[in-house]
């Protein structure tokens, strides 16, 4: 049994120091030599990079961190360590996928101060979720769409994941088990609660907006 748990441990760090992978802060130094947390918004995640950098390196950035967080859901906690103690399998996976985003978030490599840990998520809740993220994530561009702010789309997503899976069912898509629906309604507290800060912004109308996002904005 003590090895059992050990090896859920092991798990999880494994999947903590994955998510622990600073892209971000890589790229910034790679291509301008700076620390990319010093310059726009401050946060070391694909939005700011995309500020700072460019889309190309905010798309290798966006790219890596949704693997970090489908990589310990989809493969570590389905494939290694078999034996750990843990008989559902989507728990294992959502405490495998909750490690990583985590370590996005509070990264070992850089002090613990990494991104907000969107893209980590959305790696994690493709593995979880691979019939409801599309849908979440159609709700994300039309937020953005109409209101040009990143952090809102996020966590409007996020709201709309629990939401989604309610309402599959009545379509005759096959209801998600009870761990993951616990886990869906969650996840919009964790995104509300890393974008504190910009909810305080958009709430001051101080708020970075993507301006370029919003296509039906009068010129």
């Amino acid at each position: 049994m003590i090895e059992s748990y050990l090896q859920l441990l092991l798990l999880l760090v494994l999947s903590f120091i994955t998510g622990s992978f600073p892209t971000s802060i890589i790229l910034g130094k790679l291509v301008k030599g700076i620390d990319i947390r010093e310059h726009g918004s401050g946060n070391a995640g694909g939005t700011n990079v995309f500020r700072v950098l460019g889309w190309k390196p905010a798309l290798i950035v966006v790219l890596i961190d949704i693997f970090k967080g489908w990589l310990p859901t989809a493969i570590y906690a389905t494939i290694l360590f078999k034996g750990q103690p843990i008989t559902d399998i989507g728990v294992t996976q959502i405490l495998c996928g909750f490690a990583a985003v985590l370590g996005h978030t509070y990264t070992i490599f850089a002090g613990f101060r990494g991104g907000k840990g969107i893209g980590t998520l959305a790696g994690m809740l493709i593995a979880l979720f691979p019939i409801a993220l599309p849908l979440c994530l159609l709700v994300f561009i039309i937020t953005l769409i109409l209101t040009g702010y990143v952090s809102l789309s996020s966590i409007f997503a996020t709201v709309a994941l629990p939401i989604i899976l309610l309402i599959l069912p009545i379509f005759g898509i096959q209801q998600s088990s009870l761990s993951l629906l616990i886990f869906a309604l969650l996840v919009p507290w964790f995104a509300i609660f890393t974008h504190r800060s910009n909810i305080i912004r958009l709430r001051d109308g101080t708020e970075n907006r993507f301006e370029k996002a919003m296509i039906f904005r009068k010129k």
